[in-house]
């Protein structure tokens, strides 16, 4: 059963046909809202989203530890993440869907692992080479072909603290270390399914240029944001039942 997360602009997923509804306890607290299970293109899928139903948590506050939890225990086999972002590259402009295959993390005091040792339990480490799963990957770029929806493979993911957006010369700095585009959930989050075994990987909308790049360059226009995602998740749902079916 695949699980997705939905991010800013997808909140609900109107396309899902809702089987029931579950509220989860977690030993790391409450999740950001209880799972929805339903079916996508005929196909089980548990959906949460992110930032809560009302979009009222901000990203470093997200309860990381308990949504991947909850996934893991609800039987998940997979996260889909889909999460609006902002665009470096200059061919990222507003309405791209971009699937990331590196982070670099530039967040801080966000807890960002469930082996956190003391008393007998050994020191763990995981292999983040590669923070997104290939096969998951590549299985959400076979499905873009499929319904005949443009995405760029590849991106470097810049997460930020939040929930401010970024300065220019932040963004400049971002991009001279490497970064393609910035946002603020992608970690610990990934980092989290892969403790767990859970295959990850993201669905990224550029809601807007990043600040000081394209019209965004004296400031970032909110209003214009909400109209980029409206279009764009429509996109994105499509997509996701298009995974669904593979």
């Amino acid at each position: 059963m695949l699980a997705i997360i939905g991010g800013s602009g997808l909140t609900r997923l109107s396309s899902l046909e809702i089987v029931r509804r579950e509220v989860v306890r977690t030993p790391y607290g409450e999740p950001s809202g209880a799972l929805i299970f339903g079916e996508l293109a005929n196909k089980p899928v548990v959906f949460l989203p992110r930032h809560g139903y009302g979009h009222t948590i901000p990203p470093h506050q997200v309860n990381y530890r308990a949504n991947i939890w909850a996934l893991k225990q609800a039987k998940a086999t997979g996260i889909v993440s889909v999460a609006s972002v902002g665009g470096i590259r200059t061919e990222f402009k507003p309405g791209t869907l971009v699937i990331p295959d590196q982070i670099i993390d530039y967040t801080w005091g966000r807890v960002g692992t469930f082996f956190e040792g003391g008393g007998d339990q050994p020191v763990q480490h995981i292999d983040f080479t590669h923070p997104y799963d290939r096969a998951l990957r590549e299985r959400i770029l076979i499905a873009a072909k499929a319904c005949q929806q443009t995405v760029f493979d590849g991106g470097v993911y810049a997460t930020t603290q939040g929930p401010r957006l970024e300065t220019a010369a932040e963004i400049t700095r971002l991009e001279r270390d490497g970064a393609d585009l910035v946002g603020m959930t992608g970690m610990p989050e990934a980092a989290l399914a892969r403790e767990l075994g859970l295959p990850y990987a993201a669905i990224n909308v550029i809601a807007n240029y990043a600040a000081g790049r394209g019209d965004s360059e004296q400031r970032i226009e909110f209003e214009q944001i909400e109209v980029v995602l409206q279009e764009a998740m429509a996109r994105v749902r499509q997509l996701l039942g298009r995974i669904c079916q593979d």
